[in-house]
């Protein structure tokens, strides 16, 4: 059973920085997709980055590319999300999502996931 823990959120004004983080376990090495999604209160949750675990290739949603930068440290089994330029329309629950098969086109596809973290809220101030 995978485990996925969410830190790093908080609140911070238009045009600065957080850095989210994923620590997972409970999974072995192998072609896996992790992704953070986001939603804000009204709306559909929404894909916002995913790292290809075994390849290392980056996906992104155009409204952040350019200013989100996802990453990981393999040795600590934990993916970051770096957001940089935070607008107030970044403002969300943040999700970390989780899943056996490799990042693909659809990495942004809500219900490709299996596992999901309690989600970290972050709230950009104008």
């Amino acid at each position: 059973q995978v485990q996925l823990v969410e830190s790093g959120g908080g609140s911070v004004q238009a045009g600065g920085s957080l850095r989210l983080s994923c620590a997972a376990s409970g999974y072995t090495y192998s072609s896996n997709c992790m992704a953070w999604f986001r939603q804000a209160p009204g709306k559909e949750r929404e894909g916002v980055a995913a790292f290809y675990i075994g390849e290392g290739s980056t996906y992104y949603a155009d409204s952040v590319k350019g200013r989100f930068t996802i990453s990981q440290d393999n040795a600590k089994n934990t993916v970051y999300l770096q957001m940089n330029s935070l607008k107030p329309e970044d403002t969300a629950m943040y999700f970390c999502a989780f899943r056996h098969v490799a990042c693909t086109l659809v990495w942004s596809v809500r219900h490709e996931y299996n596992y999901w973290g309690q989600g970290t809220q972050v709230a950009v101030s104008s």
